[in-house]
């Protein structure tokens, strides 16, 4: 079953709204999908299954999910306490100089402009099949979050542009981190080093921290 993509923004979040409540082995089943033990080894299959369920037509391009709509689907995993359990990934991060656009003409403002938020349970308790949807919401980053994204995404292209990528951790940046994003070790890619000399490294990505997006889903809740 091909589900059409929505033609506006309230469609969209009345596709969403359906959703709610339902385990997602019965919304896989919809689709004859198989619903794996974990997402350990399907990382990418909890985010696939809901850009199916709701008609997202991006794929794998750089752009966001709805790209007539400007509106970026994000997953939200979220504990028995209510609070996300995981950070939140954004988009591949470019290691070369050249490739890194300006904020202003980056994916990852692209992405953030618009986010259509859906909670889904992560409890130990429940199996993957078990887990429920919840209600899903929009967000658009207030004056004060889109300057604050916008500086820590400022602070880590300059570090990579200055040969510097090796040395930023998962600490640099409030809102905003680059993180390793390869599925082993033996995955490189090119980088430029401090003497200005190409290097191999591993692939990075940036990723929302959690401080953020507990904040997101309370304001929500509340």
């Amino acid at each position: 079953m091909r589900i059409p993509p929505p033609r506006d923004a309230s469609e969209l979040l009345a596709r969403a709204h359906a959703l709610a409540g339902l385990p997602l082995a019965e919304l896989a089943a919809r689709f004859e999908l198989t619903t794996p033990a974990d997402l350990r080894r399907d990382k990418g299959w909890l985010g696939q299954l809901m850009e199916r369920a709701l008609g997202a037509s991006s794929g794998s391009l750089a752009q966001p999910d709805f790209p007539a709509l400007g509106i970026e689907l994000k997953t939200l995993p979220f504990g028995a306490d209510g609070l996300p359990t995981e950070s939140t990934w954004v988009c591949i991060a470019h290691l070369q100089p050249g490739e890194l656009p300006r904020w202003e003409h980056s994916l990852v403002r692209a992405k953030l402009s618009k986010v259509l938020w859906l909670p889904v349970q992560d409890r130990d308790d429940l199996t993957l099949a078990e887990r429920r949807i919840g209600s899903a919401f929009y967000w658009q980053p207030s004056a004060e979050e889109a300057g604050q994204l916008q500086r820590d995404y400022e602070e880590i292209a300059e570090k990579i542009q200055l040969g510097e990528v090796e040395s930023i951790s998962a600490h640099h940046g409030e809102y905003l981190q680059l993180r390793p994003k390869a599925a082993n070790a033996s995955i490189l890619t090119d980088a430029i080093g401090p003497d200005g000399v190409r290097i191999k490294t591993l692939p990075r990505g940036f990723y929302l921290r959690r401080s953020l997006t507990s904040r997101i889903l309370q304001q929500h809740v509340l």
